[in-house]
């Protein structure tokens, strides 16, 4: 019988949630709590308590006891993962009520978060295989009467902030590995989008773990996310985000020495060629670019095209962007939800209207939808730029929402110039039928991820992250268990025999 602990959200409901911490659902100390809006509707649809410096410390005491003095940190890698995969069953058991809470939090379509969250056990399942082979190594003494080996052990307590745009998805980014390494958690959800990590934490008792091993905190950054990533008791920050919050982050981190993870922000060029195929192409263009209304930290918001298919492709998608269908993102046939939130909606319109100014051409959207089913809603047009050089400020400022940017280009030199041309390195496509050039250009860029003739997927075993401005770190596959772990040395004198105190080895 599925087990059903979550429930989607009802029309007109007003939701009170608490925070957790040491396995206690608790308020914050000074009862203060904030409202989340549902970007649809414009209105409050949940409250969450808006935590402070002294509720930090007391959820970063309880993941420090959880770790350091409760059964977790006893436990073999063996163990941690019987739970996680208990975890990953609840989790598809709820997946459904979970994508409908996220799509009422941050306005993303139900369709993407369903698939997202359909998808989101196999993390769970991929790390739990994973944790009873951390390992260390033996190493080949220079010295005859010793024996040297390592061992992989967790880092400890990690303090995970998380985004709007994604919360759970990004989330298990981070907690996924951080679970299998054997560290305990601290999260802390985007202030605009609590209620999806809060309804999650619940499925934790559940599925058997010891309290403190996970607790969530909620509030806004300078009062609760910075006195997380400044606490002492912090070993590691894991922090997905702006690139210029990203940046204050480290510094605050570094205060203690802090091992920090950072996944920042992206201007993605997605790349194409002549030779591409333009009815593909189409397609792969509007998902980097529209899908979830732009707020993805991959979007492909830079389009190189060559000036030989510049004009076509350029009609194909201002055709598309004008039949696609803004609405409920809870209702299956909506393309393209509202903007997350009030002053994300400010700071796209602002950034449209600076394209404007620059001298880009305006081919389709850059409006507010004027419809009376949408006028309460975050919602502004699918919007295209043509025209547009790599020196203005839509080509190289993210703006974390749907306004595509097109540039042309002449050759494979001045593309890759152009391309690589940014503070940023997060995620690049190309698109062409030569598989020598699309290799070519995929060695030449400088990011991270580069999809061939595709956009915008991901997988729990490959690696993820960005060049430059766009992050430290890897999340995703193994390479993601040495950001949560760290090493030691053993050294086993063999021989018994005495030696000279005041020589080295």
């Amino acid at each position: 019988m599925e087990t059903r602990l979550i429930e989607a959200p009802a029309s007109g409901e007003v939701r009170d949630y608490k925070m957790l911490v040491g396995g206690d659902w608790v308020d914050a100390l000074s009862g203060k709590t904030f409202e989340s809006i549902n970007p649809y509707t414009g209105r409050a649809w949940a409250t969450a308590p808006e935590a402070d410096e002294k509720d930090v410390d007391r959820a970063v005491n309880a993941a420090r006891a959880a770790f350091d003095e409760g059964p977790w940190g006893k436990m073999t890698g063996t163990e941690r993962a019987r739970l996680m995969r208990r975890l990953a069953d609840l989790l598809a058991e709820n997946a459904e009520e979970l994508a409908t809470v996220e799509s009422t939090d941050n306005g993303k379509l139900l369709r993407e978060m369903g698939g997202q969250l359909g998808a989101l056990p196999e993390w769970y399942y991929y790390f739990a295989g994973a944790a009873d082979k951390i390992q260390g190594e033996t190493i080949p003494s220079d010295k005859p009467n010793f024996f040297v080996y390592t061992r992989r052990e967790p880092i400890g307590v990690v303090g995970a902030i998380v985004p709007w745009n994604s919360p759970l998805l990004l989330l298990t980014f981070k907690l996924a590995p951080a679970l299998a390494a054997g560290c305990t958690i601290v999260v802390k959800p985007a202030e605009q989008t609590p209620a999806s990590v809060l309804e999650f934490a619940k499925l934790f008792e559940e599925a058997g773990f010891p309290p403190g091993v996970v607790n969530v905190v909620t509030g806004y950054g300078e009062e609760t996310g910075r006195p997380l990533v400044r606490h002492p008791g912090v070993d590691k920050v894991a922090f997905t985000g702006s690139t210029e919050t990203g940046i204050s982050v480290m510094k605050d981190a570094a205060d203690h020495l802090a091992r920090v993870s950072l996944e920042l922000g992206g201007k993605s060029p997605n790349i194409v060629f002549d030779d591409a195929d333009l009815e593909a192409t189409n397609n792969g263009v509007v998902s980097g670019i529209f899908a979830a209304t732009g707020q993805t930290c991959i979007a492909g918001s830079r389009l190189f095209v060559h000036e030989r298919a510049h004009d076509e492709l350029v009609e194909r998608l201002s055709e598309k962007a004008r039949t696609i269908k803004l609405g409920n993102p809870l209702e299956a046939e909506t393309e393209m939800g509202p903007v997350a939130f009030k002053e994300q909606l400010d700071k796209v319109q602002s950034y449209i209207e600076v394209g404007r100014q620059e001298g880009a051409e305006l081919v389709c959207g850059g409006k507010r939808p004027g419809t009376e089913d949408l006028k309460n809603g975050y919602f502004i047009e699918p919007t295209i730029f043509a025209g547009v050089n790599n020196d203005m400020r839509v080509a190289r400022e993210e703006i974390f929402g749907p306004v595509l940017s097109v540039i042309p280009f002449e050759s494979e030199e001045d593309l890759i110039r152009q391309a690589n041309d940014t503070s940023y390195g997060l995620a690049a496509g190309i698109w062409t039928r030569d598989i020598q050039k699309a290799h070519r250009v995929a060695h030449a860029l400088r990011a991270g991820t580069v999809w061939i003739n595709a956009y915008r997927t991901l997988s729990f075993n490959t690696p993820f992250g960005g060049y430059k401005m766009s992050g430290i770190g890897r999340e995703n596959g193994l390479e993601a268990l040495k950001d949560y772990t760290q090493v030691k040395s053993v050294w086993v004198e063999l021989s018994g025999q005495t030696r000279d105190p005041f020589q080295l080895g």
